[in-house]
């Protein structure tokens, strides 16, 4: 298994990319703590798991994150793998239509909640000997998007962000990637097709954007976490890893 003994930290972890990953890393041997704001799908996932713990929090509060990172560590005894996975999307706006209120929300939610839970759980990782941060990004902060201003803004300063902690905490052993995935589909995504009329069509169109001419599953994004959290990424740090069926190719 390939994090056997090893305790991880997953924010958005109720759902979607988040759930899927905490479910691999304990068929992987991870105890895993999931972390949410919505404590009915956070219980509804935990039925899901085996060992894991949810724990109720908003990681745009700094005290949320240091209480996830208390629990976790109360839970587990040790940290070893945080991944950085909570985020919004905002569409259909650009810099004119994103009220000030939506762009501060954004960019909490998307980055501002990265550095709060890193800064709560690198001392933690630190006193394991080491460990491993992935951050989910998005291609949209490799390329740019119309109608999701707010959005690029946030994803591209996970990346620059990601690059800047790998650098700050290499010589301590803490790996820092993010991946960059395309359209998954997830609640997140099913929301976005509802509101575009036709569901059906609507998913045609999210497909035929990609390359490989379909959308990603939750578990197919988790697998390349899993790859960042494991020793098999021992000798990568700093990597902005596109998981998009080839959209940022072209």
């Amino acid at each position: 298994m390939k994090l056997e003994n090893k305790s991880a930290l997953i924010t958005g972890g109720n759902r979607g990319i988040g759930l899927a990953t905490a479910q691999l890393f304990e068929r992987e041997g991870a105890r895993v703590a999931i972390v949410g704001r919505d404590a009915a799908a956070g219980h509804a996932a935990l039925a899901t798991l085996r060992d894991a713990i949810f724990i109720q929090a908003d990681v745009a509060r700094a005290d949320d994150c240091q209480r996830a990172v208390t629990e976790t560590l109360c839970a587990f005894g040790r940290l070893d793998i945080l991944f950085n996975n909570a985020g919004i999307i905002l569409r259909n706006r650009n810099v004119e239509t994103t009220t000030e209120a939506e762009w501060d929300a954004t960019l909490d939610i998307n980055v501002k909640s990265i550095f709060l839970m890193s800064r709560a759980a690198l001392p933690h990782l630190r006193a394991a000997g080491g460990g491993a941060i992935i951050n989910t990004a998005s291609y949209v902060g490799l390329v740019g998007f119309p109608g999701l201003a707010a959005y690029a803004a946030s994803k591209g300063a996970v990346v620059n962000l990601t690059r800047a902690m790998a650098l700050d905490h290499a010589a301590e052993k803490i790996r820092v990637n993010c991946i960059c995935p395309g359209s998954v589909e997830t609640d997140m995504i099913r929301h976005a097709w509802e509101l575009y009329g036709d569901v059906t069509q609507a998913a045609q169109v999210w497909a035929a954007k990609h390359p490989l001419q379909r959308i990603a599953a939750p578990e197919e994004i988790a697998r390349v976490v899993l790859f960042l959290a494991s020793d098999d990424a021992s000798f990568i740090t700093g990597a902005a890893l596109p998981v998009d069926g080839g959209i940022t190719a072209g």
